[in-house]
Parts: structure tokens; sequence; C-alpha cells
């Protein structure tokens, strides 16, 4: 099989999505990511479906500039609104990959009756995972509630504190999510609480399974490559490339929080 040594393009409307690309280069370190971040345009989850359509469209139009193999939307409010669309007009040449799928993928296959999911204002208004989940195990109830307090408090660095804690509690407590065997995390955000998530069901005295969707996401790209033979050659060591659509100090500063070290962002101003 000839290696395809392509890059992957890995897209969020912010920079946010850094924690699956992170999770991407640690799972396959010989692939070459192009990471692009719509930070003139964030935050992604109080847009309208077409202004979030709008702005895709003109991003996978450079990641093809670009000469990448394959498209991952790393955010859930871009993968509910402008999913469908991008693959309707890319996938026969540029595959396209949402965050949407793995995570619905992943739950069904356990014995879960009853899901919880949390996210943007625009990812639950979709009802996006709603309907996928539907689709795949009708006997699933799904609770969904919009969290949009807590995205904004982790890139400020408000998070495993006593302030992020008592947010993310006044959410979790929510009625709605009463009964939930599981809790998908639909941001690509909400990793970085993850253990203030499971503290909570912890003193609940609940056994909730928190979902980390950036290392359920990365083995779904993994398999998807594995199986359309687009791997890059293993003993590749490629430079990733971090890009921004609007570049200021504090979006440099906040990648270590995301990447888990500090990257060089580039300004990419496609919209001139």
């Amino acid at each position: 099989m000839k290696p395809d040594n392509r890059p992957i393009g890995i897209f969020d409307s912010g920079i946010g999505g850094l924690t699956i690309a992170r999770s991407v280069s640690m799972l396959m370190p010989h692939e070459q990511v192009l990471f692009f971040g719509d930070t003139a345009h964030l935050p992604y989850g109080d847009k309208s479906a077409e202004s979030i359509k709008s702005y895709v469209s003109r991003i996978a139009d450079f990641f093809i500039d670009n000469d990448c193999k394959l498209i991952l939307l790393a955010c859930n409010s871009a993968s509910a609104a402008a999913y469908p669309m991008l693959h309707r007009l890319h996938s026969e040449t540029h595959p396209v990959l949402n965050v949407i799928d793995p995570n619905v993928e992943y739950a069904v296959k356990q014995a879960y009756k009853t899901i919880g999911v949390i996210g943007t204002k625009a990812t639950v208004t979709s009802r996006a995972f709603n309907r996928k989940f539907a689709s795949a195990k009708p006997e699933l109830k799904v609770k969904s509630i919009a969290t949009p307090l807590l995205a904004p408090m982790i890139e400020e660095g408000y998070f495993n504190n006593n302030i992020s804690q008592t947010i993310i509690n006044s959410y979790l407590s929510n009625k709605k999510l009463d009964g939930i065997e599981a809790l998908v995390l639909a941001c690509t955000h909400y990793p970085l609480i993850k253990n203030e998530i499971s503290r909570y069901y912890a003193e609940q005295k609940s056994n909730v399974e928190v979902i980390d969707s950036t290392d359920v996401i990365a083995a779904y790209t993994q398999k998807y490559m594995q199986k359309h033979k687009m791997l890059a050659a293993a003993d590749r060591h490629p430079e990733h490339q971090f890009c921004v659509s609007d570049f200021t100090v504090s979006f440099q500063k906040t990648t270590n929080i995301f990447y888990g070290e500090a990257v060089k962002l580039t300004h990419v101003p496609i919209w001139g």
C-alpha cells in the first residue's frame, strides 16, 4: 500500500479543537496535522446555521487548496450545522468526518438505556445528537441541555477550581439530566473539565460514565483512514501547522491549555 503523506485538515470554530488535534497527533504521530481555528467568528454556539455553513464552506476550500487528504470538523456546532453540506459537496474527493458520529457509534455499542448530552446552544438546538441516536438505536433515551457558560469559562482558564466546579454542578444538577447512565461531552472544550464532571457524579454516588470525546474521535479517525488506505508512512516525523483566522496574544497563550503545550499560531486571514 502506497503511503498517503498529505496532511489531515482539522477545523474548529476557535482553538478548543486543539484537544482533538492533540489526541489525533498522539495516536498517529506519523500523520501531519493542519489545524485551522476560526477565531475571527467564534463562538459558533450562538451563530445561525446559515452563518456556520458559510464559514465552514470557506475553510473547507482552504483545506482543499492545501491538499489535505481528509477534513475533520473538530467542532460540534459546525458538525451539527454544516457536515451534511460538506459531505455532499466534497466527500468524493476529500472525505469529511464530524465529531458527532464517533460519539454516537461508541455510545450505542454500550448497554445504556438513557444518555445525556451537554454542549453549546447551537449543538443542542440542532438536535443532531438526538436524530443520530434515534436512527442508530431508537430505544435509547437521550436527554440534552445547553451549557453555554462552560466554553468561555474554560477559555479564560477557569477550570479545576471552586468557581468552575460551582458552575458545572449547577448545570449537571438540572432535572433534565436525571437518570442518565452516561454523559457525552459535546464540545471540544469539555474534556478539560472531565475530572470536575466526574467529581460531581462521584459526590452524588452516581455511576455515570463521562465519555471523553477526544479519544473516541481520534480512534474513529484512525479506523476510517486504515479502512480507506489513507495512512502516511510510519517512519515520518512531520511538522504540524496551526492557523487561525484572527490572531491575538491571548489566543496564543491559550493554546497551551488545549494542546498541552505551546504551539505557534499562524494568522491566515482567509476572508481578506
